[in-house]
């Protein structure tokens, strides 16, 4: 069903698709004019018109889960057909078709022994009781609605599993959506702002010695607080973009600052271009925490086709679990790639990032 249509016009359709069923008190009323007189006629028609208000009630009390109060309509219905068979004869069984489909649609367990028995009671009771035709017309209606009456409840049973499974595939986009904004947020200000603080320490010792420089360095500071801003836009916004070759640009600057020799490559040109970006990503992280943790002199980065590696003879240590190296879990998961972090021999830290296809 469509959940786009306004309120009204959902309930309309399950009227529409509900009015059918009126049908069936209808054509038992027609029995009641061949085969009752006077008060039994009242009677007959009364009847009829009960299980039509009755209907809708034992089928408001199925849609809302209440299984008590549709058994109690669904005996008061029974009950009404029972009432109406002496009065109508064969015709009753129209309305009978409604109580075996109801009971069948609410018991699948016993459906099938339901509609059996239904079909049974059609085709027997006519003949041995007023000697009648067996009610071959309304044994095949019994069959029938049962179907359709079923056929309705999966259906709308499947239309609830789909609403269920949209709001939750909306629930799982909403909580990705989060993590990537708060990881890209973690990876990008958490570079930028080590990289204004080691060049903002740096402008401080050359302020007394190199004035010029150091107004160099608060002018970078400045140039990196506006990239740092537009950066978060880019990363709510989900348009944010890393380039490996640009993240060495980068990193080879901030290690100048922390005055940590850098050996980093010239050129991306080695590495596929499918993976520049997760790399970029890589370097990034990598050389945040060198810089914040290694208490380095000299750092490494090694390219190939499909790996990368960060190295520095910094203190080495254990691998933290902070969010910065579990939000690069995921990005190399999601990549298909695997990440190795740890210390190195004979000192110092390694990170290696290896995508699909790399050694």
């Amino acid at each position: 069903m469509d959940e786009s249509a306004p309120p009204w016009t959902r309930g309309r359709r399950r009227l529409l698709l509900s009015a059918g069923m009126f049908a069936y008190p209808a054509a038992t009323a027609v029995g009641v004019a061949q085969y009752a007189r006077g008060g039994r006629a009242v009677a007959g028609y009364a009847l009829a018109a009960a299980f039509a208000v009755c209907y809708p009630l034992a089928a408001l009390a199925a849609a809302r889960r209440a299984p008590r109060a549709f058994w109690a309509l669904l005996g008061v219905l029974a009950a009404l057909f029972l009432a109406e068979l002496p009065l109508t004869h064969v015709y009753a069984f129209y309305i009978g078709a409604v109580v075996v489909a109801a009971a069948a649609a609410f018991a699948p367990r016993y459906a099938a022994a339901i509609v059996a028995a239904g079909v049974l009671a059609c085709l027997a009771v006519p003949w041995a009781v007023w000697r009648d035709d067996p009610g071959w017309f309304q044994a095949v209606l019994i069959v029938f609605t049962a179907a359709a009456v079923y056929a309705f409840t999966e259906l709308a049973a499947a239309n609830t599993e789909v609403r269920a499974a949209r709001a939750e595939v909306a629930r799982l986009a909403s909580e990705a959506e989060r993590t990537r904004i708060a990881r890209d947020l973690h990876d990008l200000l958490g570079h930028s702002l080590t990289v204004i603080t080691v060049k903002s320490g740096l402008a401080r010792r050359l302020s007394a010695t190199d004035p010029e420089r150091a107004g160099r360095e608060i002018a970078e500071v400045e140039t990196l607080s506006r990239q740092a801003l537009t950066d978060v836009r880019a990363a709510v916004s989900g348009y944010r973009q890393v380039t490996l070759a640009g993240e060495l640009a980068r990193g080879r600057e901030l290690l100048r600052a922390a005055g940590i020799d850098a050996d980093l490559p010239a050129t991306v040109d080695v590495v596929d271009a499918a993976h520049r970006e997760l790399f970029g990503w890589v370097v990034r992280e990598g050389l945040t925490n060198v810089v914040r943790h290694a208490r380095a002199s000299r750092c490494t980065i090694t390219l190939s086709a499909a790996h990368v590696e960060i190295h520095d003879d910094g203190r080495g240590g254990t691998p933290s679990s902070g969010s910065g190296l579990a939000g690069l879990r995921e990005r190399v998961a999601a990549a298909g790639g695997r990440i190795e972090a740890g210390p190195a021999r004979p000192r110092g830290w390694r990170l290696r990032v290896t995508v699909e296809g790399g050694a």
